[in-house]
């Protein structure tokens, strides 16, 4: 087997667990199958500035942008130990190529050289998002006769804007093979006329439970826990947590970044990806909206639930994971006194993620086979 150049692009290294370890994932399963990998260091200023994270409403008007700046500015610059954390992660584990670049010109004008390319995973063509509408995520930057293809590329979100259509049926024109992290990903690329997209699932399922065991860093945490990581500060998720940590005894440990958790009996400020591995690794039950704390609690066999976004409409990914594994109970909308933690069937689980991991696997071995 020849050993190949492969070029992969994401959104790697914008302070987030999942961004980070899905950027990883995708690396180390292509060097594993002997080909030389290296993530493009493409960082346009949206990523490195971004303050869309709280979410829209605080853009609609000038004094709640001054709220938004006067509150989180101060937290950002709070999180110096979390940045380097992240920072060391990304030095140890993610290979980036020399150059680094900040814009789609740069790339156009000295694109780094590959035999195959990638686009993917995470929330890339996420219309609502700058990185959606960006042609750098769909390897426009690439020269002509190379190999281009999507790996679980993300649109999050249930539907494509009419104004955006004719950009992004553009963009995917221009990729020799289409894959996609979710049905409704899926969906949305065949309604574009791309009958022959492909789902697969996200690069983190690609490594095995004892891969991420090996890279998860363990707290030190006495007592039995949940562990909570909400994105956004979910009243329902607060009153979860508080109700289980009373029924079955168990500490609230939360990541905090920016929403103060004071309900939690331990908040982590400090947290990097192998932190983030560990609390997952080790907690009895985990509760969260995120996708990636939810892909890792059913690798590492954990129970867990989940509750919707409401500050973004971006759950359609994690609704799609959970309906193919049929996992909908743990999707949590209300609650009362008599809720009890169920176990999960993880035999049942693991069957139908090696199903599409074997897809997923393969999917990725055609591309290669594909170079000339």
């Amino acid at each position: 087997m020849r050993k190949l150049n492969v070029k992969t692009i994401t959104c790697h290294d914008v302070y987030n667990f999942g961004a980070s370890l899905q950027a990883y994932a995708l690396m180390k399963h292509i060097e594993d199958l002997g080909h030389h990998v290296e993530i493009i260091n493409y960082k346009p200023d949206y990523l490195s500035y971004n303050l869309w994270a709280i979410g829209e409403k605080w853009n609609k008007n000038f004094f709640l942008k001054f709220l938004y700046y006067l509150y989180v500015i101060p937290k950002r610059l709070g999180m110096k130990k979390r940045r380097l954390h992240f920072d060391e992660f990304t030095s140890n584990y993610l290979k980036l190529t020399s150059n680094s670049y900040s814009t789609f010109s740069q790339l156009k004008e000295n694109p780094p050289s590959a035999d195959v390319y990638f686009a993917g995973s995470d929330q890339i063509w996420n219309p609502l998002l700058p990185n959606g509408k960006d042609r750098s995520f769909y390897l426009d930057f690439v020269p002509k006769g190379k190999l281009r293809a999507s790996y679980a590329a993300s649109f999050a979100v249930n539907e494509i804007s009419e104004e955006l259509q004719s950009f992004v049926k553009q963009m995917l024109l221009k990729l020799d093979f289409i894959s996609i992290r979710e049905t409704t990903g899926v969906e949305l690329a065949k309604s574009l006329g791309f009958k022959q997209s492909k789902l697969v699932l996200d690069p983190v399922y690609l490594l095995s439970k004892e891969s991420w065991a090996q890279l998860s860093l363990k707290l030190d945490i006495k007592s039995k826990f949940i562990f909570v990581y909400d994105q956004e500060n979910n009243s329902l998720l607060k009153d979860a947590a508080i109700y289980l940590s009373k029924k079955y005894n168990y500490k609230i440990v939360a990541i905090e970044a920016l929403y103060p958790l004071r309900y939690a009996h331990m908040r982590i400020k400090d947290a990097g990806p192998r932190e983030f591995l560990g609390l997952i690794e080790n907690c009895e039950i985990c509760l969260t909206n995120s996708f990636h704390c939810v892909s890792f609690s059913i690798l590492f066999n954990k129970s867990f639930y989940l509750f919707k976004r409401t500050h973004l409409n971006v759950n359609s990914r994690m609704i799609d994971l959970l309906k193919y594994l049929d996992l909908e109970d743990r999707i949590i909308e209300s609650f009362d006194n008599q809720w009890i933690v169920k176990d999960i069937d993880y035999e049942s689980v693991k069957t139908k993620i090696d199903t599409l991991k074997a897809s997923s696997y393969s999917f990725i071995d055609k591309v290669i086979a594909s170079v000339r």
